[in-house]
């Protein structure tokens, strides 16, 4: 019975769907999220948007940066503000691990996915990742569409 309660709070809000097109995804990580009351329940409602975000260390802190949640139309006195800044929960460890990776050249932390975990909380999964040139990103194309090919040629061939 426990398991059948985790699957029903386990929901991703919202996807980067753009990041595995636009970087190359090195590692991932995921960090909690602090919210307002009315931010869980947007949220929980399907109103986020990740896509133009990305996340910076800042005075020894992790910290969401344009990330964007619609308000919630039944809080009134206690609205949110949409493009806040929000402070993103990771240890030490992956925090230094962050900044180090953020020093070299090239390297950024692109939020990936947010979603609720099995017991209902917010967590925003975290990519360290490098940028792509135009080359690389034609070749990514050339290469998901030879496997679209091939499969369907295997599927014709029984």
């Amino acid at each position: 019975m426990a398991a059948n309660k985790s699957d029903t709070n386990s929901k991703t809000v919202a996807e980067n769907r753009k990041a595995r097109h636009q970087y190359f995804i090195e590692d991932t990580l995921d960090a909690g999220i602090v919210l307002e009351g009315s931010e869980v329940k947007s949220l929980r409602v399907g109103g986020a948007n990740i896509a133009e975000s990305y996340a910076s260390v800042e005075d020894g802190e992790l910290w969401l940066i344009n990330g964007y949640i619609a308000p919630y139309k039944q809080a009134k006195t206690f609205a949110h503000e949409e493009k806040r800044r929000r402070k993103l929960l990771v240890t030490k460890r992956e925090l230094s691990k962050l900044w180090q990776a953020t020093g070299r050249e090239g390297i950024t932390i692109v939020p990936l996915s947010l979603y609720f975990n099995g017991k209902g909380i917010a967590k925003l999964k975290l990519g360290l990742a490098k940028g792509k040139k135009m080359a690389d990103k034609r070749d990514t194309e050339k290469k998901r569409d030879w496997d679209r090919q091939k499969a369907r040629i295997l599927r014709e061939r029984g």
